[in-house]
């Protein structure tokens, strides 16, 4: 069944970091078409989502030897690598000696636009919400906090804060309840369910096989660190299985990149 709607466009975000940006950063249309409809996206989708695309900045279109193609933006090469150190790296568990990154703000309801804007902001980087307005993350996260704030131009209602945490709260308890640690566990879980019996058998793989097991894998992968904060060790549960998810997918990307990879090129020379 070929994929549409939201679902084409994440594919294709996946598709243009992982394998047109190690190309080059530009792609033929049919290429595109072609190899996204080896992972079960049809034609019309393809062209919606690059449509859309190309009106968020993010693709322009440029021919080469007379073969028509889109070639990624600054705009959407700084997005894909600023992605790119969270989707291949992980988030590094961070130090719990260091600290911790508190937010508060208080934006006005004439500004309420600009205060779902941080919101959404601080939760994609990683922060997690204890209370009205009040947000966290470790002590890492500061600069990022006051870029998502000096962006947005909220600097005179917004306070952030560095320190430790002295209680009385149980500081593990606490967090579980800031993020949804449980379920981003199990994504990870699930990952490892989904991949691990197979690993042995998708690393023979080759050709369109190699490209369409890779697009998937990471397609799904992608989501994962995004949710995860990075938390130190000493507040997660002790079987937390992040670190044997990274490590499957490490495993993953080392016996299907280059095949998949490959596979893409041909279709670029063709």
């Amino acid at each position: 069944m070929s994929k549409q709607g939201p679902q084409s466009r994440t594919t294709l975000v996946t598709f243009l970091g992982a394998v047109v940006r190690p190309l080059g950063g530009w792609v033929p249309i049919a290429s595109a078409v072609d190899l996204l409809a080896e992972v079960g996206i049809d034609a019309p989708s393809v062209r919606t989502a690059v449509f859309r695309l190309k009106k968020n900045g993010w693709l322009e279109s440029e021919s080469r030897d007379g073969v028509r193609g889109y070639l990624l933006t600054e705009v959407a090469d700084a997005t894909l690598a600023a992605g790119d150190e969270v989707i291949w790296h992980a988030r590094k568990p961070a130090d719990l000696g260091d600290g911790w990154c508190v937010v508060h703000f208080g934006v006005p309801e004439s500004l309420r636009a600009k205060r779902h804007q941080l919101r959404s902001h601080l939760a994609s980087l990683g922060f997690g919400n204890v209370g009205t307005a009040l947000w966290i993350a470790p002590a890492r996260m500061r600069e990022a906090a006051e870029h998502a704030v000096a962006e947005l131009d909220l600097g005179d209602y917004a306070a952030i804060f560095v320190g430790e945490y002295h209680g009385p709260q149980d500081l593990a308890t606490m967090l579980y309840g800031a993020w949804d640690l449980t379920s981003i566990d199990q994504s990870y879980r699930d990952f490892i369910d989904a991949y691990r019996p197979a690993a042995k058998k998708l690393a023979r793989l080759r050709d369109g096989d190699a490209f369409a097991a890779y697009l998937s894998m990471l397609d799904r992968w992608r989501k994962l660190p995004f949710r995860d904060p990075g938390l130190p060790p000493e507040v997660l549960a002790d079987d937390w299985s992040a670190g044997n998810a990274v490590a499957l997918f490490e495993e993953l990307v080392a016996a299907l990149e280059k095949p998949a990879l490959d596979h893409a090129r041909a279709h670029w020379g063709s």
